[in-house]
């Protein structure tokens, strides 16, 4: 149990999850706010098709894929 865990925080801590996260939080404060802008809601939206699209390749490679 402690290995999983510990390989789930290393997994989170790559820059690759570290730039999303980041970016999920900026993109939460213009929300409440009410001010996102166009153009920052196009590349926070390539970003988590990249992140998320990545993680599901992963998987199929894996043989654990969807579908």
């Amino acid at each position: 149990m402690k290995e999983v865990l510990t390989n789930r925080l290393a997994r989170l801590l790559c820059v690759k999850s570290l730039v999303t996260l980041a970016l999920t939080a900026v993109f939460a404060v213009q929300a409440l706010r009410g001010d996102v802008g166009q153009d920052f809601m196009t590349v926070y939206t390539v970003i988590i098709a990249f992140y998320f699209g990545t993680q599901l390749e992963r998987r199929a490679q894996k043989g654990n894929g969807v579908g």
